[in-house]
């Protein structure tokens, strides 16, 4: 597990959560949830909030005091949504320049919440638990959004199958990075089309369609 969140937090809250990319929903399985929680919880503990100029600040401020208070507002509503925070879910006092919001952990979240289903950029991470694969994966679908994803497993054969019902369009293993010599884009409200790779240069590329009659064709 330890090795799998050394993978997971950076991407979760790298560039204070304010990445379409973030992973931003963590699924563990119930009988190791509570650990799983704590960890996460821990490991945000640690992160060094600050200003971004300073070498050993790990998470900086939001890009704006609007959007310090829309996600601010979203963890509130998280909270009367029955979700419960394990750290975080304020903005620092002691940060009085910039727009900073606290490295958040939500537990006991379900896939209905809003904090679950809205894209919050924001540095806020929801674990939710899993019974088993199908509702693993049931659970990652139950997006309106479907742009990347990871699974963290050491079984290669296992985690191609899981990959392949998960949908978004593109989706990691055992880690997550853009290639720029693969295509990138998302599916459902995450958009339409792919940049990167061949199929991003067919962007850029006019077709004709040219239709014969049936004897020339022949």
């Amino acid at each position: 597990m330890a090795s799998a969140l050394a993978q997971i937090l950076p991407l979760s809250f790298f560039n204070s959560g304010q990445a379409c990319i973030a992973l931003s929903r963590i699924l563990a399985p119930r009988a190791r949830y509570a650990e799983v929680v704590e960890a996460v919880a821990a490991r945000a503990r640690q992160l060094v909030v600050g200003d971004p100029r300073d070498e050993k600040t790990e998470l900086g401020p939001l890009i704006s005091a609007r959007q310090r208070d829309r996600v601010l507002a979203l963890i509130a509503v998280g909270r009367t949504e029955g979700a419960q925070i394990a750290c975080g879910g304020v903005a620092p006092d002691a940060l009085a320049r910039g727009h900073y919001v606290e490295p958040t952990v939500f537990h006991r979240v379900d896939s209905a919440m809003r904090i679950a289903r809205e894209e919050l950029f924001g540095p806020v991470v929801c674990v939710i638990a899993y019974r088993d694969e199908d509702e693993a994966v049931a659970i990652a679908n139950d997006s309106p959004y479907g742009l990347s994803g990871a699974v963290f497993t050491r079984d290669a054969a296992r985690a191609i199958a899981i990959a392949e019902r998960v949908r978004v369009g593109t989706f990691g293993v055992n880690g997550y990075a853009l290639d720029p010599s693969l295509p990138f884009g998302g599916r459902k409200q995450s958009g339409l089309g792919r940049e990167f790779g061949a199929e991003g240069l067919a962007e850029y590329t006019e077709l004709k369609a040219i239709a014969l009659p049936a004897e020339a064709s022949a």
